[in-house]
């Protein structure tokens, strides 16, 4: 039972439309900030590892002498040398 009496008291269409409005323009605004980070961040990482590969005086390169196989190892150890 609605004790007002006539019509109204709710949200008009006007108000909907316009906060319809705002969340899209907030929605690209926090959109815009995202991508903006994920730019920055992919230079970041990719001045890091430019820097890293000159550091190590090859590109690609680790720390180590290089990959080692599982498969085949020099020592014997792999899996050829124990099942082979």
């Amino acid at each position: 039972m609605c004790l007002g009496g006539g019509g109204g008291g709710g949200v008009t269409a006007a108000a909907e439309k316009a906060a319809a409005e705002e969340r899209v323009a907030a929605d690209e605004t926090k959109q815009s900030t995202i991508d903006d980070r994920a730019k920055s961040k992919k230079e970041d990482i990719s001045e890091a590892i430019d820097e890293r590969s000159i550091k190590s005086g090859r590109r690609g390169a680790g720390k180590g002498a290089g990959r080692r196989s599982l498969f085949r190892s020099g020592s014997g150890s792999g899996f050829l040398g124990r099942f082979g």
